[in-house]
């Protein structure tokens, strides 16, 4: 591939493998991520053993001016970004009547604003260069939603909208703007659901397994190597429908 990509929330589950399987491909990755120190410079430590470059760049994507930040530095660079990868969030599992203020705006800021911030700051670029990619992870709540996790799924219901939007928006300037809404997944976000109720889950899915973050980074190397797929909620989830 040999493009400048950009993959935010690049530490853990399924922003890590798509870094880490990109990187792998010969791709100039700038993984960023906030908190998670310690496994973003393990990812960066596992990947030059096999003599495979990474950059890592900290910045809480869910405000604009380090989101700014981030693009600024990857521009200054490399003069372009090919692939912005919009993967960081996080979850909450909360009655509705629970939901706080501070709740709500936490997971709208991160899930959500963080998206906008990301993509308006990096397709400016992109329109100058008619051409680009960028790539949103939802969640299959997004589409059906979820009880107890109503402001998880106004947040990715949100990306979702975003998504249809600015790809008829930035059509004409080549760029392509799609969302992949993973069911189900094996990562640490899941990782509340007991033994028991994993089975269970596994019952209702056609396929009969749990989706590996292996599952979307797939798609996500689809996505960017395909050139007229845009405006697209791809929901990768085994065939599980709610």
């Amino acid at each position: 591939m040999n493009k400048i990509i950009i993959v935010t929330g690049a530490s853990k589950g399924i922003g890590r493998e798509i870094a880490k399987q990109l990187a792998i491909k010969g791709n100039t990755i700038i993984a960023n991520y906030n908190k998670s120190e310690k496994e973003i410079l393990e990812l960066k430590k596992e990947l030059e053993e096999k003599n495979i470059k990474i950059e890592i760049f900290k910045a809480d994507v869910s405000k604009r001016e380090e989101a700014s930040k981030l693009v600024d530095y990857a521009i200054e660079k490399y003069k372009k970004i090919d692939v912005l990868i919009n993967n960081a969030g996080i979850s909450q599992i909360k009655e509705f009547t629970q939901i706080t203020d501070e709740d709500w705006n936490n997971m709208i800021n991160t899930n959500l604003n963080s998206v906008f911030y990301m993509s308006q700051e990096a397709c400016k670029n992109m329109i100058h260069n008619k051409k680009g990619c960028i790539i949103n992870i939802s969640s299959i709540w997004g589409i059906t939603g979820a009880s107890c996790e109503v402001h998880y799924s106004v947040s990715k219901a949100g990306v979702d909208a975003l998504t249809k939007a600015l790809a008829k928006e930035l059509g004409p300037s080549n760029i392509r703007v799609n969302s992949i809404a993973p069911g189900i997944i094996n990562t640490e976000m899941n990782s509340h659901l007991n033994k028991d109720e994993i089975e269970s889950l596994k019952e209702e899915i056609p396929l009969e397994r749990i989706g590996k973050t292996q599952d979307i980074e797939r798609c996500v190397e689809w996505l960017i190597e395909d050139e007229y797929t845009t405006g697209q909620v791809i929901s990768i989830n085994g065939g599980w429908n709610i």
